[in-house]
């Protein structure tokens, strides 16, 4: 492509900070928190390298010092946020350990609503990305299968997690942009899906609607979704 100099750069391949010069300013760990706070407040589309510069109090410019491209300062957010996991010795139980990590994924997620957006392997290979791979991947050491099947049960898990949250903070974002209340929205709208399904033009969705399938409660469908994922691998 035009344009381009040299060759790609992971940027955790770079030093941190020569042995030569002053002290830098800013480590970027500073750097990190400031753009997670952006993200946290405004989503990620309120981070910019403009806006994590006015945050530090240095100008734009001499940002890009540390960080050289937007890429990278993303890739600092997920690995910041990626030290907040949990890495309890396993227990033993590959199942439970591997579903609790999926809910504290789910938490974490709900704690930094943009996280869902940059779940992607571009951002997954930080050192905390990879310590969080290596943990679960530990977890699953009693599971009788294959490196690269353990591999897929785990991206599998994560896409799932991200699915599901993705769906909560949508469901989330659309309730407060409600010009009536949330009951007041669902009651209008059950009434009308109640006078399709009595129609008879639907008969699969009236016996789905009308048979108990369990709780609707979103954490005990995260829980039967999850084991369901990991029953597969059994």
């Amino acid at each position: 492509m035009a344009g381009r100099k040299g060759v790609p750069e992971v940027i955790w391949a770079r030093a941190e900070r020569t042995g030569r010069g002053p002290r830098p300013a800013y480590s970027r760990a500073d750097i990190a928190a400031a753009a997670v706070r952006i993200a946290d407040e405004g989503g990620i589309d309120a981070v910019s390298m403009r806006r994590v510069a006015a945050e530090l109090g240095c100008g734009t410019m001499s940002l890009y010092n540390y960080v050289p491209r937007k890429e990278d300062l993303y890739e600092l957010m997920v690995d910041a946020v990626s030290a907040e996991y949990d890495l309890t010795a396993p227990t033993g139980d590959w199942r439970a350990d591997l579903i609790g990590m999926a809910h504290q994924m789910r938490a974490l997620m709900h704690r930094h609503p943009w996280m869902p957006r940059l779940m992607s392997p571009v951002y997954g290979f930080s050192p905390h990305a990879l310590d969080f791979l290596e943990h679960c991947l530990t977890c699953l050491d009693p599971l009788d299968a294959p490196p690269g099947t353990k591999v897929e049960l785990f991206a599998m898990v994560t896409g799932a997690v991200t699915t599901y949250v993705s769906s909560e903070l949508a469901a989330g974002e659309r309730v407060r942009s409600l010009a009536w209340s949330e009951a007041e929205e669902s009651a209008a709208r059950a009434a009308y899906l109640g006078s399709r399904l009595a129609t008879g033009a639907y008969p699969r969705l009236a016996a789905a609607f009308t048979q108990d399938a369990g709780s609707t409660d979103l954490d005990a469908v995260f829980e039967r979704m999850l084991h369901r994922v990991v029953d597969g691998f059994a």
